[in-house]
């Protein structure tokens, strides 16, 4: 993954637009929580490709807006369930099986 230093949004520390990671303060690479959270979501996006993940991540967005706030919504993306709740088992891409996000679709994982 290339990392790029970059002024996205003041509320986004980072983003991974694959194969980039793009953020706000090169100190953040420091975080391994961080940085497992952000591999989560690049090995996300390199399952679906690009294009359908930024779609699907989008439009579940958009459906669980009209639910939630925005703080909300955003932590009940399906992909923000996974990275949120795994970011701490440094090891969890070790094992990690393919479209294993799908699994956080489950209510018991609802942020």
């Amino acid at each position: 993954m290339f990392i790029k230093q970059v002024t996205i949004f003041k509320w986004v520390n980072g983003m991974v637009i694959w194969p980039f990671l793009l953020v706000q303060n090169m100190k953040s690479i420091e975080d391994p929580v961080f940085m497992n959270h952000e591999h989560i979501h690049a090995r996300q996006q390199k399952e679906l490709l690009l294009i359908p993940f930024l779609l699907w991540y989008l439009i579940e967005y958009s459906v669980l807006r009209f639910k939630y706030d925005h703080d909300k919504a955003y932590r009940n993306i399906v992909f923000e369930r996974e990275a949120y709740i795994m970011e701490c088992d440094l090891k969890y891409l070790e094992n990690r099986r393919t479209w294993s996000f799908l699994r956080f679709y489950s209510n018991k994982h609802r942020l």
